[in-house]
């Protein structure tokens, strides 16, 4: 009995042993069969029933995603077997990415996954809905604080240190209406509006725009309704610098802590200026330097900035015309007005409106007078500072335009002028000096074919060949100008400012031209960004020359312009200098608008 009990123990031990060693394999059974139990449930799960679906369901279409809704789960550490845990978070991994449709890959690019990479992929998606009257044009506009518009209209008698502007931003920026007592205008639709006004109208005209959005990932540009004219005609005068770049550097601020500047970096932001560009590109800290530094700032640089005057040596602003005195509500005004300038007798070749520059010795306007006065069918209206000045009198100008052919419009203080889309306005073929008075300005409004509606004499032909005018303009034969001027009137409802409270029912007026254009711009650069497009040849001291390149074309060569347009070779900024010397002398002569 004893040395069975050893044995009989022995026995029940190994038993017991041999009882764990058969558990095991069952175990390891059970956990396989467990394992596959749960994969092939959720397999089923999310592969089957998920792509079903994916299918079966619109709201679940993968092109219609956000990007920034979408987020990927933390991982979270799982205390399961290695093999377990792997195959776990290879499911995870597959179910944290979105539901993309994937964009064919050509043999010449390597894309990656759009929807994944950019999220303004929404916003190019509503173009492609072609039961979507807004898409690809939707405009999100920033709901800036007062202080960045309004608020500057209260403080209206600040925004010229001469002209007293309240009287100019009644009518939503249009100004006064006119009384039509000598018979130059229509009845309806003419406003005493001031050059400058541009901010104010756009702003009110894009409160009218037929699509605009809420949800700014859906937008094909966003609107910054910054009234960036008025704001630096405030402190132009007898203000130091910190002043005059205090709201520029705000709003900057205020936009780069703004969801909407990350998508982009605020290249596809957009904002209107009233004035030149050279008010906002202050070459220097001096306190005697001329404007402020808006379009030098860094975030500045990434949006596009409308002005009436643009720089042709940068990239950052376009032109778009100076406000005229007509703002038609109804297509039938301007239907009407383009026949009325039709049917006129036009007694005179040429006229000129304007004042000399005796101070600036490479203005051409002292000859152009002078040659005008010695003309028996030259019209001359001459400006002064005086109050007698027929040139203070809308009435009189469009007057005059309306009785010549040819409308002289050489540079003023700066490239442009106003008085050129006056001109057009009344059907008066313009007559440029400078290819910058209008050819590389408004490349978005004017035909790129500059013979068409527009003659160009050299201003060296006039200043040291002493060229004459009236013979240049006499060897245009009638048809010719008849041809010309059939152009100039069909211009006109892209060169003037529709009534922001209404309108137009079927023609596209200079605002709507405008924000086609930015728009076109944005989309072409995401479109670009996608594609892996960079242009690492682009030369921005020759941006003047790229709007002139035709469809497709990418390389720039020799252009007959070229002379206009040459900086200093010793590399100094004398171009820029003399153009901020210019737009300071811009406002010594605002008092005559069209001198």
């Amino acid at each position: 009995m004893r040395r069975r009990s050893p044995t009989s123990q022995s026995s029940d031990d190994s038993m017991e042993k041999g009882q764990g060693k058969n558990h095991h394999p069952r175990v390891c059974l059970l956990a396989s069969l467990s394992g596959l139990f749960w994969f092939l449930l959720l397999y089923f799960h999310f592969v089957v029933l998920g792509d079903n679906h994916a299918h079966n369901s619109p709201s679940l279409d993968p092109l219609s995603l956000n990007l920034q809704s979408i987020s990927t789960p933390p991982s979270v550490p799982i205390k399961r077997p290695v093999k377990l845990r792997r195959a776990k978070i290879e499911i995870y991994r597959e179910l944290a990415q979105p539901p993309v449709v994937k964009p064919v890959v050509s043999a010449n690019s390597s894309r990656r996954d759009p929807v994944e990479s950019y999220p303004f992929m929404r916003a190019l998606r509503t173009a492609e809905n072609k039961s979507d009257p807004c898409g690809g044009r939707y405009i999100y506009v920033h709901d800036l604080p007062p202080r960045f518009n309004e608020d500057m209209l209260k403080e209206c008698k600040s925004l010229s240190l001469w002209t007293n502007m309240c009287k100019f931003t009644t009518n939503a920026g249009l100004g006064p209406q006119m009384e039509n007592d000598e018979g130059v205008f229509s009845n309806t639709g003419w406003y005493a509006t001031n050059q400058f006004a541009v901010d104010v109208i756009f702003g009110n005209r894009m409160k009218q725009y037929e699509c605009l959005t809420n949800d700014s990932s859906l937008a094909a540009a966003i609107f910054v309704p910054f009234y960036a004219g008025f704001d630096i005609a405030r402190y132009l005068w007898g203000y130091n610098i910190s002043m005059r770049d205090v709201a520029s550097l705000d709003l900057v601020d205020w936009l780069q802590k703004r969801p909407e500047w990350s998508i982009m970096g605020g290249k596809d932001h957009f904002l209107v200026a009233g004035r030149i560009t050279w008010d906002f590109r202050r070459l220097s800290d001096s306190n005697s330097d001329w404007g402020n530094k808006l379009l030098f700032l860094p975030a500045a640089k990434n949006m596009s900035m409308l002005v009436v005057e643009s720089s042709p040596w940068n990239a950052n602003d376009f032109g778009i015309p100076y406000p005229t005195y007509f703002h038609p509500a109804k297509d039938a005004e301007v239907f009407i007005w383009q026949d009325r300038m039709r049917k006129l007798e036009r007694k005179w070749l040429f006229c000129f409106a304007g004042a000399p520059r005796p101070g600036n010795s490479k203005s051409i306007r002292g000859q152009i007078i002078n040659q005008c006065k010695e003309s028996k069918v030259c019209k001359l209206l001459e400006c002064g500072q005086t109050s007698e000045s027929k040139c203070h009198s809308p009435a009189s100008i469009m007057q005059m335009f309306q009785s010549s052919l040819f409308c002289l419009q050489p540079q003023g203080d700066s490239y442009t002028r106003r008085s050129a889309f006056d001109a057009m306005l009344a059907g008066c073929i313009p007559v440029f000096f400078h290819p910058a008075s209008a050819y590389t300005q408004y490349t978005w409004h004017l035909p790129k074919n500059y013979s068409a509606f527009s003659v160009l004499i050299s201003e060296n032909d006039v200043r040291k060949k002493n060229v004459s005018i009236e013979e240049r303009l006499n060897q245009i034969s009638p048809e010719k100008v008849k041809e010309m001027r059939e152009v100039v009137i069909s211009m006109i409802p892209r060169l003037i400012y529709a009534d922001p409270r209404s309108k137009l029912e079927t023609l596209k007026d200079a605002f709507d031209v405008a924000v086609e254009a930015v728009t076109s711009r944005v989309t072409k650069l995401r479109r670009d960004i996608i594609e892996g497009r960079k242009d690492d040849n682009f030369i921005e001291e020759l941006s003047w020359k790229y709007a002139l390149l035709d469809e497709g074309q990418r390389e720039l060569g020799p252009h007959e312009w070229d002379p206009f347009f040459e900086k200093p070779k010793d590399g100094s900024a004398e171009s820029d200098s003399s153009s901020a010397e210019a737009a300071k002398n811009s406002w010594k002569n605002e008092q005559g608008q069209n001198a």
